[in-house]
């Protein structure tokens, strides 16, 4: 018999070429490219490849292209640990790349990513990987379709996560769906949501009247906000050598997916999703700088959240 996920992830799995410069060039203008490496990205492919690495077992689904660059992605998930048993190879399909300008003196990243041209995942898929019997359910943003087809009796008593990017196709039916929605502050000034005139505080109580679940909002450098029991906390980013943000945001979706799986409370949960990512900023790559589950308990346990 199959041990139960910890986490089942849905969404994009991409390769990132990584050029890292002394300063982003102006346009029309020429800068030295200091080094490069190629890594597997995607919000789905590193957020599971982050669970496995903290000790999760995880399951992934998505699709890659039958292609170079899709086998390559396969094999780093593999390299992980991560379970690519539902994982669907295309035929004649062209797996999507992003191309990554870090800036060496920051730790900044501009991305230019391909649109994926992989057929959508259906429910069907979903429903399959649900079988398993996952603790919890991470969906990333390519996902956010698939929310309006989630039916109660199929995902059982897993809990949803959704790592909200910017207004999508289906944005109404996840945000009624997920148990825990983890935006970054930038959706906040969504023109969807209407909140223009509001300050941030605002912002956050009036989003989370509109959604059925928790909400944590991550805002870079300054850590992450949440809101519990009708009182907004804040924790903030510990200070650690920051090489490249490329795969933090994910690595939090990824830390709060595993810390819920495994019982952690609210509080707990976000103190470990801010170490994590804040610590897999010290390498190139969304993937390199993931640390030990150990580490990475030790620091959450130094971090203090505050009312506010």
């Amino acid at each position: 018999m199959k041990q139960r996920p910890d986490v089942l992830v849905v969404g994009r799995c991409c390769v990132d070429y990584i050029a890292v410069v002394d300063t982003f060039p102006k346009e029309d203008t020429k800068a030295p490219l200091a080094f490069r490496i190629i890594e597997g990205g995607g919000q789905g492919g590193t957020a599971s490849s982050c669970i496995a690495k903290l000790g999760g077992k995880t399951l992934y689904v998505g699709r890659l292209g039958n292609d170079a660059e899709g086998r390559f992605c396969l094999q780093r998930l593999k390299d992980f640990g991560v379970d690519t048993s539902l994982v669907n190879l295309v035929d004649g399909g062209t797996t999507p790349v992003a191309y990554i300008f870090v800036t060496q003196s920051s730790g900044k990243r501009t991305i230019i990513y391909e649109r994926n041209a992989l057929p959508r995942l259906k429910i069907t898929d979903i429903n399959s990987a649900l079988s398993h019997s996952p603790r919890v359910i991470l969906l990333d943003p390519e996902t956010t379709y698939l929310a309006k087809r989630l039916k109660p009796k199929t995902v059982g008593d897993a809990r949803i996560v959704y790592d909200c990017e910017r207004w999508r196709e289906g944005m109404e039916a996840i945000m009624a769906a997920a148990d825990f929605f983890i935006p970054s502050s930038l959706f906040l000034d969504s023109e969807q949501l209407g909140f223009e005139t509001l300050g941030f505080a605002e912002k956050m109580f009036s989003l989370k009247a509109r959604i059925k679940g928790e909400l944590i909002v991550t805002r870079g450098l300054k850590g992450a906000f949440y809101i519990s029991d009708d009182a907004l906390f804040h924790v903030p980013a510990p200070k650690v050598p920051v090489k490249d943000t490329t795969g933090a945001g994910d690595n939090f979706h990824a830390a709060f997916a595993l810390a819920l799986a495994r019982g952690l409370d609210i509080h707990e949960t976000v103190r470990f999703s801010v170490a994590v990512a804040s610590l897999s900023c010290r390498e190139y790559g969304g993937r390199n700088g993931i640390p030990e589950n150990q580490e990475a308990t030790q620091l959450a346990a130094t971090l203090k959240k505050s009312r506010l």
